[in-house]
């Protein structure tokens, strides 16, 4: 293996509009290569260091699939449920629907939102956190806005299709949460530390930070094109409640901490050190890709050409589409601010990219690591 590639497109990315990045690699459970470049500060220009906390936005959502399939597995939901069964409030949604001369009326929905629309995009949510009925719960919270109390405001909100047509990305994982909290019984924080990052020693992923770990946050940007360079922009903007635990983009984590997670999932679901989180049927379930041909148009990120939709994750189906080096089987997710998962259990691979920019660059950054990182193997 040589990884100077890496390295040189690490500092090529820092060189160009992204303040800071790193990337772990880990093969058959060893960290083969770590390498990371820029400054965590710009302004005060501090080097990234080890525990910098970053956040890590809808990478959330592989983490919050995995605790919902827990639950499938123990046989206490399925996938082909009516989300009604646990959540009544989604017993009878209307949906949009646009009449022959353009007129959009909303109608009562013909088909029901099942468990597995909330793992697959396919409910027929929007993310507009914006909706009158979530401003509404915001309020009506003081601000607060607990999970539970936003999965009921988003089941107020028409849905833009019949649930099971299409897909679309949307607040469907943070509904999911909602459904975790409600079965299980415990908070969606709590089933997380307790059920996940704590049986890993994941110390530093959560939803909510110590005194120790505020001090350790890395400072957040967002490239502006009309200065020509990254300005700060801090906080997160889908944390709309003090009390959300957002299943779909709300957890903070480290580089070295999410790794553990995504390389249990490359061990087919256990850890090194035998800590089991998911069965390998599952994780094969998972990353099995769940589109039908009628979603495909509405799944079409140029960063995911060749790649399906599995239980919350892409998964590398075609080759010849996605010009990736990966091999087929190969899944994972991204975050709003550039960070990107790798979960590869055929070459045992685990790839864990962090960066935390606002106008991130995916769609060049992504494609373009991945190859790098498997022309070094």
């Amino acid at each position: 293996m040589d990884f100077k590639p890496l390295a040189s497109f690490i500092e090529r990315m820092t060189a160009w509009r992204i303040p800071w990045a790193e990337v772990l690699v880990m093969h058959r459970n060893e960290t083969v290569f770590r390498y990371r470049s820029g400054f965590a500060n710009l302004e005060e220009e501090t080097p990234i260091l080890d525990g910098r906390i970053f956040n890590i936005y809808s990478m959330t959502k592989i983490m919050t699939c995995v605790a919902a399939l827990r639950l499938v597995e123990k046989g206490a939901i399925h996938l082909n449920d009516p989300l009604s069964v646990y959540l009544p409030e989604y017993a009878e949604m209307n949906v949009k629907k646009r009449l022959p001369g353009g007129e959009v009326v909303l109608e009562r929905a013909e088909k029901p939102i099942r468990v597995r629309d909330l793992f697959t995009m396919t409910a027929g949510f929007s993310y507009d956190l914006g909706a009158p009925s979530i401003q509404q719960a915001v309020e009506r919270t003081v601000g607060k806005l607990p999970t539970r109390a936003l999965a009921e405001a988003i089941a107020k909100e028409p849905l833009l299709f019949e649930p099971g047509t299409r897909w679309s990305y949307s607040v469907c994982h943070d509904v999911l949460g909602a459904l975790i909290e409600v079965v299980d019984g415990r908070s969606f924080g709590a089933y997380i530390r307790d059920e996940i990052t704590g049986p890993l020693g994941m110390r530093d992923t959560g939803f909510d930070l110590s005194e120790d770990q505020q001090s350790r946050l890395a400072p957040q940007y967002e490239y502006n094109d009309e200065l020509g360079k990254p300005v700060r922009k801090d906080g997160n903007g889908f944390r709309i409640g003090t009390e959300l635990e957002s299943g779909g983009a709300g957890l903070l984590s480290t580089v070295s901490d999410y790794a553990l997670f995504l390389n249990a999932l490359t061990n087919r679901g256990t850890s090194p050190d035998g800590v089991r989180i998911l069965s390998p049927a599952m994780v094969n379930l998972m990353r099995t890709d769940h589109l039908t041909e009628g979603m495909r148009g509405d799944y079409a990120w140029d960063q995911l050409k060749g790649y399906g939709y599995g239980l919350g994750v892409r998964t590398h189906i075609a080759k010849a589409d996605s010009g990736s080096l990966s091999p087929i089987g190969e899944f994972g997710w991204s975050g709003a601010a550039g960070c990107m998962a790798i979960i590869d259990p055929e070459s045992q691979l685990t790839v864990m990219y962090a960066q935390h920019l606002l106008n991130n660059q995916e769609p060049y950054v992504h494609p373009r690591l991945r190859n790098v990182v498997y022309s070094c193997l």
